[in-house]
Order: C-alpha cells, then sequence, then structure tokens
C-alpha cells in the first residue's frame, strides 16, 4: 500500500483565504425572492374547503392567511326561512363528523327557550349518541393525521372503528351521516331491538383497536419527532383566541361543559377530563386519544342506567301525535297539519345555551318572535377562533409543522363557515 505521508495534504479550510471570500461575494449578490403558494381550497392536507395562502422563505413560513368562504350556505337565513324543525337536516350539515351532537345542542337551545324538560330516557339516549359520535369524530381526526405523516395502517384501524360507530349511528337513527335524529321535546324514535348488546360489542372491538393504534403511533420515532413541540399554544393565547375543546385543554386549562355546566345526566355518570400540559400537537393528539376512552366509559355507564319510559314529550303542541290520532281523530288531524305547516309556537324571547361538542363549545344563540320559525339563529361554532389562531402558531415555524398543526386542530368547513 502506498504511503499517504509522500503525498500533500489539503491545507485546512480558512475563511480569509480566496475562496471562501469569493463564496460570500457570490452569496451577497444571489439574488432571492420569496415564494408564496397556495394550500387548497382542494388539497389532501386541508381539511375542510379552505385556502391557506403561504409565504416562504425558503421552508420557513413567514406568513400563513387562512381564507374561508368556499362552502358557505347561508346557515342562518337558511334556518330563518323554515320552522323549528325543519332546521336540524342544517344543523347536521355544521360537522358530518357529529351530526347528533349538533341536532342536539340546537334542540336543547329551543328546549331552554321554551321552558321544556324532556324525558329522562330521551336525556340518556342523547348523552349515548353524542358520545358515539365524539368517538367517531376523534378516530376520524387520529386516523387522518397519522395518513398525512405517512402511517397507513393506524389510518385503516382507526377507521375501523370508526365504521363500527357508523353502523350503530344508522340503526338507531336510520342514517350513516346525516341523521336529523333529534326532535324538539325528545327524539324521533326509541332504541333499537338489540342495539344496547351490539353497541357493548362494537366498543370491545374499538378498545382493541386503539391498543393497536397507541402502539404503532407512540413509539413511532417519526410520527412523535412530527408532533412533539410543533404547534405550540401557551394556555394563554388559547385562552386569548377563545381556544374550547380538546386543543384548550391540552395547553392546561381544564375546562369541560360536561363537568362546569352538566347538562342531560353528564352529572349522574363517572368520567374524567384529560388535561395536557405543553399546548403542542403532541398533546392535542393525547387529549383525542383520552377522550375516546373517557367517551367509552360513558357510553357504557349510561347503557347500562338507561331508564325504560317515553323518548318524546306527550305534548300535541310539540311533539307530532301518534299516526292513529292523527288517522282516527279531527284533534290529531289539526294538530299534525299546525305543527307540520306552521311550526312549533316556541314563545317570544331569546337564549344563548351550548353543549361540549367533539371540537369544543357549541353555542346556540337563538330569537324567537312567537311564530313557529326563529327569528335569529346563530351558531357559536368552536373550530372559527381554533382557525383564527392558524397564523399565530405556525408564522415562522416549517412548512412541514402545518399538516400535523392543521389536523390537530381538526378544522370542519362546514360549521366554520356556517
Amino acid at each position: 500500500m502506498s504511503d499517504p505521508s509522500k503525498y500533500p495534504q489539503p491545507a485546512a479550510p480558512n475563511p480569509d483565504t480566496d475562496a471562501y471570500a469569493h463564496e460570500s461575494e457570490l452569496e451577497a449578490h444571489l439574488q432571492t425572492k420569496r415564494m408564496y403558494i397556495n394550500m387548497g381550497p382542494s388539497h389532501p392536507a386541508m381539511h375542510g374547503t379552505v385556502r391557506m395562502k403561504v409565504e416562504l422563505e425558503g421552508e420557513t413560513i413567514v406568513k400563513a392567511d387562512p381564507e374561508i368562504g368556499f362552502l358557505h350556505r347561508g346557515f342562518q337565513k337558511s334556518c330563518e326561512n323554515v320552522t323549528w324543525t325543519q332546521c336540524l337536516p342544517y344543523t347536521d350539515r355544521l360537522n358530518y363528523n357529529s351530526a347528533m351532537m349538533n341536532n342536539f345542542g340546537f334542540l336543547n337551545a329551543v328546549e331552554k327557550l321554551i321552558g321544556l324538560e324532556i324525558p329522562e330516557r330521551a336525556k340518556f339516549i342523547r348523552v349515548i349518541g353524542s358520545e358515539l359520535h365524539r368517538m367517531h369524530d376523534h378516530l376520524t381526526c387520529v386516523g387522518a393525521t397519522a395518513l398525512e405523516l405517512g402511517g397507513f395502517a393506524p389510518f385503516l384501524y382507526s377507521i375501523e372503528g370508526r365504521e363500527l360507530i357508523m353502523d350503530r349511528v344508522t340503526e338507531l337513527t336510520g342514517a350513516r351521516l346525516t341523521t336529523s335524529y333529534g326532535r324538539v321535546g325528545g327524539l324521533n324514535r326509541d332504541l333499537p331491538e338489540g342495539w344496547i348488546a351490539k353497541t357493548i360489542k362494537s366498543l370491545d372491538k374499538i378498545k382493541e383497536l386503539l391498543v393497536e393504534v397507541e402502539g404503532l403511533l407512540m413509539k413511532n420515532r417519526i410520527f412523535v419527532d412530527r408532533m412533539k413541540g410543533t404547534g405550540v399554544l401557551s394556555a394563554e393565547d388559547a385562552l386569548d383566541f377563545g381556544f374550547t375543546g380538546p386543543c384548550l385543554r391540552a395547553a392546561g386549562i381544564d375546562y369541560d361543559l360536561r363537568k362546569a355546566k352538566p347538562y342531560w345526566v353528564y352529572n349522574q355518570l363517572d368520567f374524567d377530563v384529560p388535561v395536557g400540559e405543553h399546548g403542542d400537537n403532541y398533546d392535542r393528539y393525547i387529549m383525542r386519544l383520552e377522550e375516546l376512552k373517557q367517551s367509552d366509559r360513558i357510553i357504557r355507564q349510561a347503557l347500562e342506567k338507561i331508564p325504560t319510559g317515553p323518548i318524546i314529550v306527550d305534548d300535541w303542541r310539540i311533539a307530532l301525535p301518534p299516526k292513529p290520532e292523527v288517522y282516527g281523530t279531527i284533534e290529531g288531524v289539526m294538530s299534525h297539519f299546525k305543527l307540520v305547516m306552521e311550526g312549533i309556537p316556541v314563545p317570544p324571547g331569546e337564549v344563548y345555551d351550548c353543549t361540549e361538542a367533539s371540537n369544543g363549545e357549541l353555542g346556540w344563540y337563538l330569537v324567537s318572535d312567537g311564530r313557529g320559525r326563529p327569528y335569529k339563529c346563530h351558531v357559536r361554532a368552536p373550530g372559527f377562533p381554533i382557525l383564527s389562531a392558524i397564523p399565530h402558531i405556525i408564522e415562522g415555524k416549517m412548512l412541514a409543522d402545518l399538516i400535523p398543526t392543521f389536523d390537530m386542530i381538526n378544522m370542519i368547513g362546514g360549521e366554520v363557515e356556517q
């Protein structure tokens, strides 16, 4: 072998040499400019039809501007031109991942405006339906996030769990996605025969699937590195922006309407509210995993405690008469006709009421002038203030960090744009 010492070795780099000086001079005169890109309104990473105008310096986001309006359907004015009951299909489409929550939240506000107490069995079924759809929403969010960060297997497990819930929801409501299941004063129909046993079996399977999802993601270096320390928002900023739900709790704020302002029968059920520490994407992911487990606890308790009895009030001024009464009595015909054609005569007044939806506080401001349709119907959707914080969260960070951040805020176009 040849002896390397016989050959001259290159000198160590010196910043003062001509080569380095020439390179610095080239950089000084190099013409660069920022890049402007559009993410959306049709883009796999942009959940919902939203456009993100992003200004880049290399791969660093200098400015991000979310632009909504592509999905706007005029929810408020649509509701003001139909009866109170006919608003339900519009509420379904605010968040199509948790339609029953929208139904029941709206109905809760209407019932509060009337001063109406619904039957105890109806309260239990509303809790069960809401928690099923919370699980449906969280499974979709966790699965989609895993997929967009390269995890196809966790996505399949999550969607398998979501499909099990969809099967139970279809049996319960008669519809797979947009349910229109609730009614002012209660519900459209009772639990089907054998449904409780099927639901418990589905929950058992989902619990097994979640073990697989956790094992695949929480020990995956790529997933953890892209989630931890990205999309950080402090507790103070989260409150300033109006965050609620898992995104607020991930920042360390213990606030859940099911505990802070119990409604239906949540005060009769035992469950915990998970709270994070760092306010980053990883904590938001953990919040949803833990809430899936708590929803499982709530549903099992509610199914065990559910009483017998009616599922809607027996008041023909509010609920449609039974079909034999409609077909066999003049009073039934008249009540049916007036409710369908004129709507429920809600007393004049205004109300704000809210429930804990899958993404946070779902609030309703309703005004009645005494007619059978809303004078004003406005929804405080949880996604809007969370989306408004995206520029604050992501500016100065890498473009790659926008993907898990947008996933974990779980922006739903229907409720943001109403």
